[in-house]
Order: C-alpha cells, then sequence, then structure tokens
C-alpha cells in the first residue's frame, strides 16, 4: 500500500513538473516569437506622455487622428544608429506633412546625452525622453533591446511591431504606414 501511493505522489510530481516545464517553455517561444515585446498587433496603449529635448510635452492621446511611429533607440546601439538616416530621410521627411508624428523614445539617459545623439545622428524628427525605460517597457521586457518600432493607427491602436533594422521589415514598414495614411 505504501509503495503504491508513493508510486501515486512521484507520478502527481512528476507530471507537476512537466507541465511546469512546458508552461515556460511556451512562455520563452512566445518571447521569442513576440521578440521581446509584451504588446500585440491591435492593442491600444494606455495614455503615455512624453517630454521631448526642448522640454515641449506632448501625450499620446493628443495625438489620436495621426499615425504615430515610437521608435525606441539609444546612442550606445549601433543598431539604432544605423536605422535612424533612413528613419530620417524616408519615414520623417516623406511622411512629416501629412497626418503623421515620429517620435524617437531614447532609452533612459540623460537629456544632453539625447540632445548630442540627434545632433550626432542629424535626425530633425523629436525625441523624446525614457527616464527608467518607463516607457520602453509599456511595449517590450526592459532587457529586451532597443531598434524597435511600434506603428500605432489614427485610433491609437498598435498596426506594426518592428524588431532591429532589417531592410524587408522597414520597407513593410514604410507600407504599412502608407495604407494608414491612405
Amino acid at each position: 500500500m505504501i509503495k503504491k501511493s508513493s508510486l501515486i505522489i512521484s507520478s502527481i510530481i512528476l507530471l507537476n513538473l512537466i507541465v511546469i516545464v512546458a508552461f515556460a517553455q511556451n512562455q520563452k517561444d512566445s518571447i521569442i516569437e513576440n521578440r521581446g515585446y509584451i504588446v500585440n498587433i491591435g492593442d491600444k496603449p494606455d495614455n503615455i506622455n512624453f517630454t521631448f529635448t526642448d522640454g515641449s510635452t506632448i501625450s499620446l492621446d493628443e495625438l489620436k487622428g495621426k499615425v504615430v511611429v515610437l521608435q525606441f533607440t539609444a546612442s550606445w546601439c549601433s543598431v539604432c544608429r544605423k536605422e535612424m538616416p533612413h528613419l530620417e530621410k524616408e519615414v520623417w521627411q516623406r511622411f512629416k506633412d501629412d497626418d503623421f508624428i515620429l517620435i524617437g523614445v531614447d532609452f533612459d539617459e540623460p537629456l544632453e546625452k539625447v540632445k548630442s545623439f540627434k545632433e550626432q545622428m542629424k535626425t530633425t524628427y523629436p525625441m523624446a525622453l525614457d527616464k527608467d525605460a518607463l516607457i520602453f517597457q509599456k511595449f517590450a521586457l526592459k532587457k529586451s533591446g532597443v531598434t524597435r518600432n511600434v506603428i500605432l493607427d489614427k485610433s491609437g491602436e498598435i498596426d506594426f511591431l518592428t524588431r532591429l533594422y532589417e531592410r524587408k521589415e522597414f520597407e513593410d514598414m514604410i507600407s504599412k504606414i502608407e495604407s494608414l495614411l491612405e
């Protein structure tokens, strides 16, 4: 009787471990599949307040009616530096006079560093500060890395997500912006 109950308890423990391992793997696969994002297409982020390098502010709610690109970046990020000239020329300069805004959201760097970075990169789109990466963490896991773009449609819903700089995905993002502005 004792052997039988020990076997049952061992089986239950083993089954629980299998379930835990499967759940953990599923979570890991989901994070990899989502590339560190904790949001999905169709989600509507809560209102966010942005403070720009010039001291002006704006909220996400105030941007309703515009297509919004949030570009998460940092001065130490080599892939960000590779992508930013393309964002400036192919996205910002092209769409800035439409119902559109591109906001660079700098990952937890002080104001002077961000101003210097913006100047080095020769970008003219607005840059916002993200102290302690609190804005970033509304969209992605803190340690999942910058170089990502979140595209919001005119109603404020997430419509496209990018990660790193890959030309095909970048071109798909531009097509998505075009379609959202039609």
